[in-house]
C-alpha cells in the first residue's frame, strides 16, 4: 500500500469554475529537486481530489495554485504560484507550472519543461525536454516545444507546429500550420511562420 504523501483539508476550501477545490497538507517530509523542500504539515495548494495529485513521487502543488477536473500532476512535477491546471492536462517528469501560468485541456508539460507568467498551454499540446514557455505565450492546438526551446513575450505556437532544439519564438510571433522552427534559430518581431512542414 503506498504510503500518502498528502491529505485534504476538508474545512479549506474554493470554488473555481463550479468545482470545490480543497487545501492539501503534507503528511511526510520530501523535497522536489531544485526546487524546494516540504515538510510534514506543510499546506500546499487546491486540488479537487486526489487524482489530481499522485501519492507517489515527490509531485506537488502548493501556494495558491488550483488542480481540477481530470488534471494530474505527478512525478516531481512542481505547480505553484497562481497556476490554474485542469481538464485532461499532464504536468509530470520534473516539470515546473508556476507565476500565473495555465495548463488546459489535453495538454501536457513533462520533462525538466517550465511554463511561467502568464503562458497558456492548451489543447493538446506538448512542452517537454528542457523547453520554456514564459512571458504572455501561448502554446495550443497540436503544437510541440521540444529540446531547449524557448517561446516568450507574445508568441504563439499553434496548429501543428513544432519548436525544437536551441530556437527561441519572441516578440509578437506567430508558428503556426506544419511550421518546423529548430537548431539555432531565432523567430521574432511580427515574424509569421506557416506552411506544410516549412523548415527555418
Amino acid at each position: 500500500m503506498i504510503e500518502k504523501k498528502y491529505e485534504l483539508v476538508m474545512s479549506d476550501s474554493k470554488e473555481w469554475r463550479g468545482k470545490t477545490l480543497y487545501r492539501i497538507r503534507a503528511l511526510k517530509d520530501f523535497s522536489i529537486f531544485k526546487k524546494g523542500d516540504f515538510k510534514k504539515g506543510d499546506f500546499g495548494g487546491y486540488i479537487e481530489s486526489e487524482k489530481n495529485l499522485s501519492q507517489k513521487g515527490n509531485s506537488w502543488v502548493s501556494d495558491n495554485a488550483l488542480v481540477s477536473g481530470n488534471a494530474l500532476v505527478s512525478g516531481n512535477a512542481w505547480v505553484s504560484g497562481n497556476a490554474r491546471v485542469s481538464g485532461n492536462a499532464l504536468v509530470s517528469g520534473n516539470a515546473w507550472v508556476f507565476g500565473n501560468a495555465r495548463v488546459y485541456y489535453d495538454a501536457i508539460v513533462s520533462g525538466d519543461a517550465r511554463v511561467s507568467s502568464n503562458a497558456w498551454i492548451s489543447g493538446n499540446a506538448l512542452v517537454s525536454g528542457d523547453a520554456r514557455v514564459s512571458g504572455n505565450a501561448w502554446v495550443f492546438g497540436n503544437a510541440r516545444v521540444s529540446g531547449n526551446a524557448r517561446i516568450s513575450c507574445d508568441a504563439l505556437v499553434y496548429e501543428d507546429a513544432l519548436v525544437s532544439g536551441n530556437a527561441w519564438v519572441l516578440g509578437n510571433a506567430r508558428v503556426l500550420g506544419d511550421a518546423l522552427v529548430s537548431d539555432n534559430t531565432l523567430v521574432s518581431g511580427n515574424a509569421r511562420i506557416s506552411g506544410n512542414r516549412e523548415t527555418i
